[in-house]
């Protein structure tokens, strides 16, 4: 049976305004993940100029990690996160806003690698609202546990909680934690071992590579799983979770906003 543009429900799968008001041609025009992963790429992108230009010449050369790397200063005043700024600046809301920055131009190189990759399997699982959700969550998961760990938890050989840090591995190990409740809700094998494997890359990178923030990975990855299990993907996407993705987007733009105005006090 035909759906028109203006119906209600889908007559076949019940799903509520499956026209989306007549914008449905326009949306599956930005992909399968709707322009979230250029809107992700973009963003991070001039964020990473921007503190480049706000570290006024104070930018790292060192070594091929430190290759391009903004200040600590300029990454502060935009949005980084961690037990300095959650605990000492009370500037809780950078859980949200150090997903969008880098430390260096590897760093920013491979996450957006990466997220290129995992985005639009998550949002062809579960749909685009949905997978902005559980993205958003496990930014906010992984940079809460790490800033917690960095001003609560010991050391523990390669787990050290973050005095400042920032970048979207949290949220991309939310986008693996997705996967892994994918395949725990519908018994998919495939869904199961890829994340699996995921998991395993994480642990070793995080373990061989210096400065990596793995209290943030497994906030992360425990932050995508909880949320992609209360979003049951066996149940088809509402127009409400695409609201609630935008408010998502909007909150984490409104953090990098409040990161700004409220950082200037302590650069001055």
């Amino acid at each position: 049976m035909l759906v028109g543009v203006n119906d209600e429900t889908c007559y076949n799968c019940g799903r509520r305004n499956p026209g989306l008001w007549g914008f449905a041609p326009a949306l599956r025009a930005l992909g399968g993940d709707l322009g979230f992963v250029p809107f992700v790429i973009c963003t991070c992108v001039v964020l990473y100029i921007l503190t480049l230009i706000a570290s006024q010449g104070n930018i790292g050369t060192g070594g091929i990690f430190g290759m391009l790397s903004p200040s600590r200063q300029a990454l502060f005043l935009f949005g980084a996160s961690g037990a300095v700024p959650v605990f000492v600046a009370d500037r809780w809301w950078t859980v949200l806003s150090a997903a969008w920055l880098h430390a260096g131009l590897l760093h920013i190189l491979f996450n957006m690698m990466a997220t290129r990759q995992l985005a639009p399997v998550t949002a062809e699982l579960y749909g685009p609202g949905r997978m902005v959700i559980i993205y958003t969550a496990g930014a906010a998961a992984g940079f809460a546990l790490s800033s917690f760990a960095g001003e609560y938890l010991p050391n523990l050989l390669f787990l050290r909680g973050g005095q400042f840090t920032v970048g979207a591995s949290a949220p991309i190990a939310g986008l693996i934690g997705a996967m892994l409740a994918y395949g725990h809700r519908t018994g998919s094998s495939a869904a199961s071992s890829q994340a699996s494997t995921y998991i395993l890359m994480l642990v070793v990178y995080g373990f061989l590579l210096p400065g990596i923030d793995n209290y943030a990975h497994a906030g992360g990855l425990l932050g995508g799983y909880v949320a992609a299990r209360s979003l049951d993907p066996m149940k088809p996407e509402r127009v409400d979770h695409i609201v609630i993705a935008l408010a998502c987007l909007g909150a984490s733009l409104l953090s990098i906003v409040a990161s700004v105005l409220h950082g200037r006090q302590f650069l001055e």
